[in-house]
């Protein structure tokens, strides 16, 4: 049974005092469904746009959005400059991706932990959407805070934010829609494991310490370093996501999943591996960003 992803408005009765600030390049696919999602409940919407070509900021500027634009530099950064220069003026401050949707549960849990003094972070579960099918794998995920609270690590790809304070987990989905198609998905998940496999042989700082003994962040840390010496482990990392995260309950669906997940894995240990060999990183295809749009204001 999925919860259902709530459309304008999804809760009656007043705005939620959040702002939902977003970051993008190129999400034109993705824009119109979820401000359509956020309308009638954030008190605030904002757009970091990385310079994209498709109809991203039109979409935006069109549903009344705080559009401005940015070179990417890395997530961490742009996450970053999001807090510390976009006009905030809500309470609560929202991170959310262009492929995200709020369920009217959801919805309504933010809404109610927004009022409470003793919270200063929201933390939410996040189910996969794969092929156009709800996927049985979800994850724990810190994504509301009280404005002024929280900094991003400051790392290339799979940032995390530090939110200063007490954390309530709340009931509700957000439902992610990783991709509108598996073309579309490769593209992105090549991009991500290049730039992962880059900080690896660059030995870049990453989001967190690895303790096997530390908080949830950094034991997935430990686990991820230890996975690379484990023998047999492709065959375990396929297991672990049919089985372990229920993959199988999707069907074939599930499986496809699973495989490709793998595949990735192995992907980028062969990146890594050909960087050691020439003793270069690699060169990543510019993602060939747009010009500025002269409706939003500029920042460098």
């Amino acid at each position: 049974m999925t919860e259902s992803a709530g459309a304008a408005g999804g809760t009656a009765g007043a705005k939620v005092p959040v702002a939902v600030v977003m970051i993008s390049l190129n999400e034109g696919h993705n824009m119109a469904a979820v401000l359509e999602n956020l309308a009638g409940w954030a008190q605030e919407v904002f757009l970091v746009d990385s310079y994209s070509t498709d109809d991203t900021v039109d979409i935006a500027l069109r549903h009344g959005v705080h559009v401005v634009q940015r070179r990417f530099r890395g997530f961490g950064d742009q996450w970053n400059f999001a807090l510390r220069e976009l006009p905030i003026k809500a309470p609560w401050t929202m991170k959310l991706d262009p492929d995200e949707r709020l369920t009217d549960r959801l919805k309504a849990s933010i809404a109610e932990a927004t009022a409470r003094p003793d919270v200063d972070g929201i933390r939410f579960r996040r189910r996969l959407w794969f092929m156009g099918r709800p996927m049985p794998v979800r994850q724990t995920i810190l994504r509301a805070w009280r404005t002024g609270k929280c900094r991003f690590t400051d790392v290339t790809v799979n940032e995390q934010p530090v939110v200063e304070g007490r954390i309530a987990d709340v009931p509700g989905d957000l439902e992610h829609h990783d991709s509108p198609d598996l073309h579309h998905w490769c593209d992105k998940q090549n991009r991500y494991i290049s730039a992962e496999a880059i900080a690896q042989f660059e030995k870049r700082p990453q989001a967190a310490e690895a303790r096997l003994f530390g908080d949830g962040l950094e034991r997935r840390r430990w686990l991820r370093r230890a996975y690379w010496w484990i023998p047999g482990r492709y065959t375990l990392m396929f297991l672990y996501h049919l089985l372990v995260l229920g993959a199988w309950q999707a069907g074939r669906v599930g499986w496809i999943w699973s495989r490709l997940r793998t595949e990735l894995f192995r992907t980028w240990a062969y990146k890594l591996y050909e960087m050691r060999l020439r003793g270069v990183p690699l060169r990543l295809p510019p993602s060939r960003p747009g010009q500025p749009d002269p409706r939003v204001k500029q920042y460098d």
